[in-house]
């Protein structure tokens, strides 16, 4: 059904979309002020020439994941849900359906909590509108979700470019107000983190996001404008969010760009920027849940999906999931990219690059590789000292192709459904 945005099946080529459509949907959803909190984090623990390393390397990881599972989206025509039928079963994936759904939903509560604590602040209302306000956003972000890819895209064609000028700006003050580079590299690091500390904290930012970007980059019209787009949005988007924290926190010890952009004086422009970086990522985050969801269900109602995650993302705001953000992306970091290096593996490895289609597919319920592949990539994750987002993908993806070459295929997988 076209209404629906293939949720359960293939985007046609006749519904495939440019560059320009593709990354500005992406560019959206990286556009976000929880991203520029965490940079935060980082910008007290470095001085601004290893901050500037950990930023790049940290995003061209989160870029080249990303990109990586673009490209088979693209191929495919399927989003990572529909792809872990194949590499975890029909039954198996809804372990992915639900993971992946859940860091959506806690995404979508600290957006829609940050929205209403922020504008109580600054405008000086009565802390007593907090709640109202959170019920409010927690259901009014979600009506272009339920619009669908066109929502999508309308809202980020006029916002990306807006936010983009206000960045800007507010970075070329920040510059004279620091006085240049000299005044940069003067700063002295008063926190503490480790390297590999720091490049989890960028990669969780958005390794949920990444993963889940192939709801979009599956609608590209070729795999070398799913490539760009996503690149784009995650290595040069998802950077300016960390390098903008990181600079505020640097030079006015605030690390959202709301905040910074108060500090200098834009009062206006800091309420639209809060409004606009906060919308253009909460619609796609709730559209990611739906879809989550309509997968985990087998429904093609994502419209319907759309709502109830609202109202679950709203309890969850209400409930104090804004006070949880690091702890939030560390859990991230960890445990999400081992389902994009089962994915990769699966798709290269046991499909030569070419899934079959998924209504013609013989799927097992459980495809035992893949669960095995993904539980051991996650313990090795978590108990890594060393960049554990990219020890998990690498191990997930090193053990499924194992398992492949070596378990025999009656053992790898239970019950065909």
């Amino acid at each position: 059904m076209q209404h629906s945005d293939y949720p359960l099946s293939e985007v046609p080529l006749s519904e495939r979309k440019g560059l320009l459509s593709t990354a500005i949907v992406l560019l959206g959803f990286t556009f976000f002020t929880a991203t520029m909190w965490a940079g935060g984090s980082l910008g007290s623990a470095f001085s601004f020439g290893e901050l500037l390393t950990i930023i790049v390397i940290g995003n061209l990881l989160l870029g080249v994941y990303a990109s990586v599972l673009a490209y088979i989206a693209c191929k495919s025509g399927l989003n990572t849900l529909l792809m872990g039928r194949f590499c975890f079963g029909e039954i198996g994936s809804k372990l992915s359906d639900f993971i992946l759904g859940f860091t959506q939903i806690g995404w979508y509560a600290w957006g829609t909590a940050t929205i209403a604590i922020v504008l109580v602040k600054t405008t000086g209302i009565s802390a007593q509108w907090e709640t109202p306000l959170i019920i409010f956003f927690g259901f009014a972000f979600c009506i272009t979700a339920m619009v669908g890819y066109k929502g999508l895209d309308w809202l980020s064609r006029f916002a990306v470019p807006v936010m983009m000028i206000f960045i800007l700006l507010s970075l070329y003050t920040g510059w004279v107000d620091v006085g240049g580079l000299a005044g940069l590299t003067a700063n002295i690091p008063t926190g503490q983190m480790s390297f590999a500390g720091a490049i989890t904290v960028i990669i969780g930012t958005f390794v949920s996001g990444g993963t889940q970007a192939t709801n979009w980059s599956r609608f590209a019209s070729s795999p070398k404008i799913a490539v760009l787009a996503t690149m784009a949005a995650f290595f040069v988007g998802n950077g300016l969010m960390v390098f903008t924290g990181a600079f505020g926190s640097l030079i006015y010890q605030q690390a959202d760009i709301v905040d910074v952009m108060l500090a200098q004086g834009f009062l206006v422009l800091a309420v639209l920027m809060l409004f606009l970086n906060l919308w253009t990522t909460q619609d796609n985050t709730i559209y990611n849940f739906a879809v989550a969801g309509c997968n985990l269900l087998r429904t093609d109602k994502r419209q319907l999906v759309t709502i109830i995650g609202a109202a679950i993302g709203t309890l969850l705001a209400l409930g104090g999931m804004y006070n949880y953000l690091i702890p939030f992306l560390i859990l991230l970091g960890t445990f999400i990219p081992p389902i994009g290096g089962v994915i990769m593996a699966d798709f290269w490895v046991k499909h030569k690059g070419q899934y079959p289609l998924l209504s013609q597919a013989d799927l097992p319920a459980f495809n035992w590789v893949g669960l095995i592949a993904y539980a051991v990539a996650s313990c090795a994750a978590y108990f890594s000292p060393v960049l554990p987002p990219v020890v998990g993908v690498v191990v997930a993806a090193v053990v499924y192709s194992a398992l492949v070459k070596y378990l025999p295929a009656e053992q790898a997988q239970l019950d065909t459904v």
